[in-house]
């Protein structure tokens, strides 16, 4: 599962997930791409379960690009465990998606094929996404 190999804080705090993506909100490798149309955290497992619905659907034809990086911790206190005795440790790793995000994109697989396969992915996640393609492609 991604993850980052180093950070310089080991933990971070929630923080807020206002306003929409400026960055990364235009397709930029591929031809078609997932947008998301709502905030919310999307874990490294979500991301890997997209990738391989992605890569089953097409068949391993075309290629992937992954947009998004889950670069933030997210702690947790053990079950049944007293208030108080400090923050909880590390459990998972988030990437932060505002709405706009492009979170993944294809390219080599037709206009169907593609739709058909970011549609299924977007069911791997718990956010709304569209399917979009390049403005220039014809």
């Amino acid at each position: 599962m991604l993850m980052p190999k180093r950070v310089k804080y080991r933990k971070s705090q929630r923080g807020r997930m206002t306003g929409k993506a400026y960055r990364g909100s235009t397709i930029a490798f591929g031809d078609f791409g997932l947008k998301a149309m709502e905030c919310h955290w999307i874990t490294s497992r979500q991301i890997e379960a997209c990738r391989v619905a992605l890569s089953r659907k097409m068949k391993r034809d075309g290629k992937v690009w992954i947009r998004i990086f889950p670069d933030k911790p997210v702690s947790k206190k053990p079950l049944e465990t007293r208030m108080g005795k400090g923050k909880g440790g590390p459990e998972f790793w988030v990437a932060v998606i505002k709405p706009g995000r492009v979170l993944f994109e294809v390219s080599g697989v037709s206009r169907e094929l593609a739709h058909e396969a970011l549609s299924t992915c977007s069911y791997k996640l718990p956010i709304k996404c569209k399917v979009v393609a390049r403005p220039d492609y014809e």
